[in-house]
């Protein structure tokens, strides 16, 4: 069985037991998640389709920690002027173990 939510304008395949990084969803550690926009799922070979979510189905996991990616920088230059800028980005994630497809 699995499932396709979405969730911070993204989609994401999941089945029970799964650990997605998700956008920041404004919950703590140990909070109980509940995706009610789910797109696609699949239990053998019932294959339930939204349009464009569905009404019955809801993936619940929980909170396991928030993580931040890998750092990203951005490097401006432009030669003979002298001008150079650095810029450094780490998104922030909420890390989710997916419990249960309902």
């Amino acid at each position: 069985m699995y499932a396709i939510i979405e969730s911070g304008s993204k989609q994401y395949k999941v089945e029970p037991g799964n650990i997605i990084d998700v956008e920041l969803t404004g919950q703590q550690k140990d909070d109980k998640a509940v995706f009610d926009r789910v797109l696609l799922a699949v239990d053998g070979s019932d294959v339930k389709i939204g349009t464009p979510y569905l009404k019955s189905p809801k993936v619940s996991g929980t909170v396991l920690d928030l993580v931040k990616d890998d750092k990203v920088i951005s490097f401006k230059y432009k030669r003979k002027t002298g001008y150079h800028k650095t810029k450094g980005h780490r998104q922030k994630y909420t890390r989710i173990k997916i419990d249960s497809i309902s």
